[in-house]
C-alpha cells in the first residue's frame, strides 16, 4: 500500500468516527474533544521536553486531568475560560520558578484551547452540528485542494524555512477549496447569511494553514519531522488537527463575538 493510499484510509476512518460523535454531541462528542487535549499535549511535551530534564515533574500533566475532568462535566464557558487562564498561569510561574522554559505552560495552554473550543461550538443544539460540520467541511477541503493543487501547479514555496512541501499555488487552491465547501455546506443547511459565511470560510482556511505552518515550526523547533506515531500515514494526533483546532479557536472567537460565549455556534447558525 503506498503511503497516499495509507493516508487516505486513516483520514476515512477518522473522518468517520469524527463525525458519529459530532452527530451524537453532548458527552460523546466532549470525550472526543478531552481525548484530543490530552493526546496533543502529549505529543507537544514530547518534543520539547529536553531529554532526562526533571522539569516541572508531572504538575502539568495534573492540571491538565483537571481541565479534562472538567470539560468532560460540561461545565460553563465562562469557568471553563477561567480554569484554562488560572492552569496557565500556575505553569507557567512554576516554569519560570525553575528556570525551565514556558513549553509546557504553552503546550498546555494549545492543549486546553483546542478541546475546548471544539467543545464549545458544538454544544448540544442543531445549530452546534452545522457549525461543526461547516468547520470540517472548510478544513478538510483546504487540506485536500492545497495538497492536490501544490503537486499539480507547484511554484514558490510559501515558507520554505518552516514547511519545505508547501506552496503558494496550493495555499490559494486550499483557501478556495474551503470556501466552496464551506458554502456548500451552508447552503445544504438552510443558512441564509451565505455572504458572510463566506468570508468566515475564508478566514478559517486561512487560519487553518497558518495552524498547519505552526505546528510545523514547533517541530522543526525541536528536530522532529513529526508529533508522533499514532495515525498511519499522517504521523500524530497534532499533525492531522493542526489546522482543525486553529481554525476552531477562530470559529469560536467569531461565534462569541456575534452571539455569546456559551452558544457561539447561535450567531452564524440561528435554529
Amino acid at each position: 500500500m503506498s503511503n497516499l493510499q495509507l493516508r487516505v484510509l486513516s483520514a476515512i476512518v477518522l473522518a468517520i468516527l469524527a463525525l458519529g460523535l459530532t452527530w451524537f454531541g453532548g458527552l460523546p462528542f466532549r470525550l472526543l474533544s478531552a481525548a484530543m487535549s490530552a493526546v496533543i499535549f502529549h505529543e507537544w511535551t514530547r518534543m520539547s521536553r529536553p531529554e532526562g530534564a526533571a522539569g516541572l515533574g508531572f504538575l502539568p500533566e495534573a492540571l491538565l486531568l483537571i481541565f479534562i475532568c472538567a470539560l468532560i462535566a460540561g461545565l460553563q464557558a465562562s469557568l471553563m475560560l477561567s480554569l484554562v487562564a488560572v492552569l496557565f498561569a500556575i505553569t507557567a510561574v512554576a516554569a519560570r520558578l525553575r528556570n525551565v522554559g514556558q513549553w509546557d505552560a504553552s503546550g498546555l495552554a494549545y492543549a486546553a484551547i483546542s478541546g475546548l473550543s471544539l467543545s464549545l461550538m458544538r454544544d448540544n443544539d442543531h445549530s452546534g452540528l452545522v457549525a461543526i460540520l461547516f468547520l470540517f467541511a472548510v478544513v478538510w477541503a483546504t487540506d485536500i485542494f492545497a495538497y492536490f493543487v501544490g503537486r499539480a501547479v507547484g511554484g514558490p514555496k510559501l515558507a520554505p524555512s518552516i514547511s519545505p512541501g508547501k506552496t503558494r499555488s496550493g495555499a490559494l487552491g486550499g483557501a478556495f477549496g474551503g470556501v466552496v465547501a464551506g458554502l456548500a455546506l451552508a447552503a445544504a443547511a438552510g443558512a441564509g447569511n451565505l455572504a458572510l459565511l463566506g468570508l468566515v470560510a475564508l478566514v478559517l482556511s486561512i487560519v487553518a494553514q497558518a495552524g498547519d505552518l505552526f505546528e510545523s515550526w514547533v517541530k522543526r523547533r525541536h528536530g522532529r519531522k513529526d508529533s508522533g506515531t499514532l495515525i498511519p500515514g499522517h504521523g500524530g494526533v497534532m499533525d492531522r488537527v493542526d489546522g482543525l483546532v486553529a481554525a476552531a479557536f477562530a470559529l469560536y472567537l467569531i461565534g462569541w463575538i456575534s452571539a455569546t460565549a456559551e452558544h457561539p455556534a447561535h450567531g452564524l447558525f440561528p435554529a
